[in-house]
């Protein structure tokens, strides 16, 4: 049983990008109460993402799902909340272009290194979870106070700048990994003496 609760929040994160989404849209900026359900929702969704890695660590669960799923949940959760955002309330599109990008890419890399290497999330990266938490949540709130939109606004581009920066980063990291388990291969079709003759030993 402790081996699937982790699983089960984790997608339950997933269930529940869908449901903000059409709850946003459904309220179509109205500040109704289906925008106070996309609210709960949403926050209710984002501390899943604390309580799955928080149990799978301590019952010593973790999964080859939980590894694969927990990323690409919480990168759903922001960004598609992000897109409702952008389609009901009307705010520039680009910060969700910079942050799908970065996460699109970030996530592909780390896949493709994952067999030699697990990239950890850095602290910058953690802090860029925050800052979209913060500003998704503020502008999710019902309201009509400018220093909430304020706050809203200046979070996400906060977010996207640690964003970028720490897309850097991840990109640099993914390199030492990628290069450091592809030179031992290299050297051995070096020491075989040709790139085209396949070594002795090896049948054809």
């Amino acid at each position: 049983m402790n081996a699937t609760v982790p699983n089960l929040l984790t997608g339950a994160r997933l269930v529940a990008v869908p449901v903000v989404l059409w709850l946003l849209v459904a309220d179509g900026g109205e500040n109704g109460a289906l925008r106070v359900w996309a609210l709960i929702v949403f926050l209710v969704a984002a501390a899943t993402d604390y309580w799955d890695g928080y149990l799978a660590r301590r019952w010593e669960v973790v999964s080859p799902f939980g590894k694969l799923a927990d990323p690409i949940a919480d990168k759903a959760l922001v960004l598609f909340t992000l897109v409702g955002i952008v389609m009901v309330d009307g705010i520039p599109w680009w910060p969700l272009a910079v942050l799908a990008f970065r996460e699109i890419g970030v996530t592909v890399g780390r896949l493709a290194v994952a067999r030699d290497a697990v990239i950890p999330a850095s602290r910058g990266g953690k802090l860029k979870t925050v800052l979209q938490l913060l500003s998704l949540t503020a502008y999710l709130i019902p309201h009509s106070a400018a220093w909430i939109d304020a706050v809203a606004w200046w979070s996400l581009l906060i977010a996207v700048a640690v964003a970028v920066i720490t897309g850097i980063d991840y990109a640099v990291r993914i390199a030492r990994v990628a290069r450091a388990h592809g030179e031992p291969t290299a050297q051995h079709t070096r020491a075989s003496g040709s790139d085209d003759v396949p070594p002795r030993d090896v049948q054809p």
